[in-house]
């Protein structure tokens, strides 16, 4: 099976529960809770095999992401218990913007190739950042079409799908520093829970700050 089947198929049932969080608190704050804890677990592999032996510094940084995640969490939370069906929309945006942003990419990059984007992640290229622009963009303008907000989509859209794709980079940088792979292999055909998740978990807490202005 190739690696795009892969994704596709285990993006399935990824979007089953997004859909099924969107429409239930509960739901939502069950896989919140699921999410944050793996991803402190994944983290903590990272900065285990970073820092060896330097043992404070593992544990206040691992503080920082604990904290971090809590925000992300409690973001998402707040907004959606606003009871506006329209946060519910935006947040189904942002979460659109900052998964095209990685289909593009990988797409675009696997397909076009070209020359690499850095040496913090051999596989980006500038077909792909291209790609990643270019399908965010399209999502973007079906969401802002029936929201009627054409003016600004477009900042809109650039800012998150580049949140997204730096948080990608870092999570990208933070591998090669600890010398793996994947951050796990909790998805098949994407390795870790964060390394699917990487650009949401930094673009979606900015990107509701952006849209609430």
């Amino acid at each position: 099976m190739s690696q795009l089947n892969k994704r596709i198929l285990t993006s399935l049932p990824l979007l089953l529960i997004l859909f099924l969080s969107i429409n239930s608190y509960i739901i939502l704050l069950i896989v919140l809770f699921l999410t944050v804890f793996i991803l402190l677990n994944e983290f903590n592999g990272i900065y285990f095999k970073i820092f060896k032996k330097k043992k404070l510094l593992h544990f206040l940084i691992f503080l920082v992401t604990i904290l971090y995640l809590i925000y992300f969490s409690l973001s998402i939370l707040f907004f959606i218990n606003d009871e506006n069906n329209i946060n519910k929309i935006l947040l189904l945006f942002l979460l659109s913007i900052s998964i095209s942003t990685d289909i593009g990419g990988f797409c675009f990059g696997k397909y076009f190739k070209g020359k690499k984007l850095t040496k913090i992640s051999p596989n980006k290229t500038y077909s792909g950042l291209i790609g990643s622009f270019i399908i965010s963009i399209i999502i973007a303008y079906i969401f802002f079409r029936d929201l009627d907000l054409q003016f600004n989509y477009l900042i809109i859209t650039f800012l998150i799908s580049s949140i997204s794709q730096i948080g990608d980079l870092f999570i990208s940088f933070l591998k090669r520093k600890a010398k793996i792979k994947d951050t796990g292999s909790f998805l098949p055909g994407h390795g870790g829970l964060l390394d699917r998740i990487d650009g949401i978990i930094f673009a979606v807490p900015l990107g509701l700050i952006i849209i609430s202005f």
